[in-house]
């Protein structure tokens, strides 16, 4: 997947003070179910093609609007589709996570069908699959030149209210992978709701960042033998948990290990404070026992004519 054609503007202006787009939230998560049957029930209700059907929770008299998803920087450690799965956990342990997300358009409201969604992030003591020779997970201090995905130069995007560091824009120069590991790291397609739904485990935290993934959609692009080719890449985000959240997986194996200082939600230098709307997920786990299990959902409101790589 390229993700860097070029994608023909439409001859009328979008109007972004009018843009709508449909929340996801809590109707999301109760489709799918929660606490300790996340894992095993991640994709029940799903057709061999990947679709899912349809709930009452789905239904547009119960749908509320919202402003555009916020920008993010890529950061350091994107690799280019190479899996086109859903189940990205492998061997990885963690607290099981169901991560179920819905793209929209921002103008017309309407599902994204066929759009690429890839997500990444860090296992549960901070390292990243292919680049665990950079990434300071495991415990102890992280070691000299481990990424913070602060951003730096220029920003990109228009500064969050209240934000005179500028946010969200800029920063994050790649590297390239130093290893063949892949781990936590998937693509699939949206179905015709435009959800798309992963299986993976709560990321864990390193030095610099709070809890994050990673996440791209790609659209106008064609579905191969090969993967996913061509296209634009329309959105580059970060998704977020919640602090009440965060301080429960602290008490679990094995992220009760890590020694590393973790930023929190409040302290992150991308994160824009703006809820849903800055990728904050909506939660549904067993406050006593969440090592059972999480479901996270949220709708990514995008522009399809634009092209916003995070770079």
């Amino acid at each position: 997947m390229t993700g860097n054609q070029q994608h023909k503007q439409p001859q009328h202006k979008r109007d972004l003070t009018r843009r709508k787009v449909v929340v996801a939230g809590a109707g999301a998560a109760v489709a799918i179910g929660g606490g300790a049957t996340l894992a095993s029930g991640a994709f029940a209700g799903e057709k061999t093609d990947g679709s899912t059907t349809a709930s009452a929770s789905s239904s547009s008299s119960a749908e509320v609007c919202y402003k555009l998803t916020s920008e993010t920087t890529e950061g350091p450690y994107y690799i280019d589709a190479d899996k086109l799965r859903r189940d990205i956990t492998e061997d990885k342990e963690g607290i099981p996570l169901v991560l179920s997300l819905k793209v929209i358009d921002s103008e017309t409201c309407k599902p994204l069908r066929n759009a690429a969604v890839d997500i990444w992030h860090c296992d549960a003591l901070g390292l990243y699959s292919g680049y665990e020779s950079f990434s300071g997970g495991g415990g102890g201090t992280a070691p000299s030149g481990a990424p913070t995905d602060a951003p730096s130069g220029t920003p990109t995007g228009e500064p969050p209210s209240g934000d005179p560091s500028g946010g969200t824009g800029g920063g994050g120069g790649h590297e390239e992978p130093t290893s063949d590991t892949r781990y936590l790291r998937g693509t699939w397609k949206t179905d015709k709701q435009g959800r798309v739904t992963f299986k993976t485990v709560f990321p864990g935290w390193y030095q610099g960042r709070c809890v994050h993934i990673h996440t791209k959609v790609h659209v106008d692009g064609e579905w191969t033998d090969a993967g996913y080719e061509g296209g634009t890449t329309c959105h580059t985000g970060q998704l977020f948990f919640d602090e009440t959240a965060v301080l429960l997986t602290e008490e679990v194996d094995p992220y009760s290990t890590s020694t590393t200082t973790r930023t929190t939600l409040t302290e992150d230098t991308i994160y824009d404070q703006s809820g849903t709307a800055g990728g904050l997920l909506k939660l549904k786990y067993s406050k006593k026992n969440i090592a059972k299990g999480v479901v996270a959902s949220l709708t990514m409101s995008v522009d399809p004519d634009a092209t916003n790589t995070g770079t």
